[in-house]
């Protein structure tokens, strides 16, 4: 069986989470697509996870091991939350958060609303985006995939180096 340093893992890790976030990125400023507030809320564990990653890739022990049961964390909240989008999108529920919904802008004149107006605009968290027509999976799925299989990941590296220290 393949062995892998707490340090090598907590670095992987993070490597893993800076590529996720480089992806959505990429499609985001080279794909058009606009995220919605869900999809900006679901990066801010990857965004944990790099600097979780980094420390625990450069401080001496125990930090990469601690480093590593806090990456776990961090994985099973990105899975949470992608978890709650996906529900959003399948309309099992409401999403949480009242930046999903259409903005009010109120009572006035035109050029009051106008002036009240969101300089982006926002994309509903109820409509999934696909992002190749081919793949019928939308972010939030392959969020919720790729949070899983980096916690499933952090999980297995945990317990392989709890059997080294035996």
């Amino acid at each position: 069986m393949i062995r892998i340093s707490a340090r090598a893992a907590a670095a992987t890790a993070g490597a893993a989470a800076a590529a996720a976030l480089g992806i959505a990125f990429s499609f985001e400023w080279w794909g058009g697509l606009v995220p919605c507030p869900m999809c900006l809320m679901e990066r801010w564990p990857y965004r944990v996870a790099i600097v979780l990653g980094v420390l625990g890739a450069v401080l001496p022990r125990p930090a990469p091991r601690l480093a590593l049961v806090a990456l776990l964390a961090t994985g099973l909240v990105a899975v949470a939350a992608s978890g709650a989008h996906v529900g959003v999108e399948f309309g099992w529920w409401p999403s949480p958060l009242p930046a999903c919904a259409a903005p009010n802008l109120g009572s006035g004149s035109i050029a009051e609303r106008l002036q009240r107006m969101p300089v982006r605009p926002s994309k509903p968290c109820e409509d999934p985006v696909y992002p190749l027509p081919w793949l019928p999976l939308s972010f939030a799925e392959l969020d919720l995939l790729f949070a899983l299989a980096l916690s499933s990941g952090i999980a297995l590296s945990l317990s392989l180096n709890q059997g080294r220290r035996r």
